[in-house]
C-alpha cells in the first residue's frame, strides 16, 4: 500500500474532480487508504471488473466495493450493495434489475467512514 505522501504526489497529475475529490476523502481514514492507493494509480492500471466476476467473488448482503469501473459481461443472481468509481450503462441496468445497488464510492465513504462490512475487489 502506498503511503499519503506517495498518494498525494500522484493526485496532483490527475484531472477528473470527482477522482480528486474521492481519494481526498479516502486517504484520510486508515481503513479507507487502499481504495485511495489503486485509486491514484495511472489510468492503464486501473480495475475493471464484469458483473459476473462480481458474482462469483461475493456474497448475499455484502457490500462490495469496485476501485474502477463495473462491465456489463455476465449475470447477477445476488442482491449486493455495489460501490465503483464508474459503471458501464447496460451494467447499472443489469444491477437495478436484479435488484442490486449501485452507488459511487465517493457516497460510500461519507455513508460509511469507517470502512465497516466492506470487501473490496481488485
Amino acid at each position: 500500500m502506498k503511503t499519503k505522501a506517495q498518494i498525494e504526489r500522484q493526485l496532483k497529475k490527475k484531472t477528473n474532480s470527482m477522482l480528486v475529490d474521492t481519494i481526498i476523502l479516502a486517504k484520510k481514514s486508515k481503513a479507507w487508504q487502499g481504495v485511495a492507493s489503486v485509486l491514484s494509480y495511472p489510468r492503464r492500471k486501473r480495475i475493471e471488473k464484469n458483473i459476473g466476476e462480481i458474482s462469483e467473488q461475493s456474497k448475499v448482503g455484502e457490500i462490495v466495493i469496485i476501485p474502477g469501473k463495473v462491465l456489463s459481461m455476465g449475470e447477477i443472481d445476488k442482491k449486493i450493495k455495489i460501490s465503483a468509481l464508474y459503471f458501464s450503462e447496460k451494467a447499472k441496468e443489469k444491477l437495478n434489475k436484479a435488484g442490486c445497488e449501485t452507488i459511487t464510492i465517493l457516497e460510500e465513504i461519507k455513508k460509511n467512514p469507517d470502512a465497516k462490512g466492506i470487501k473490496i475487489l481488485k
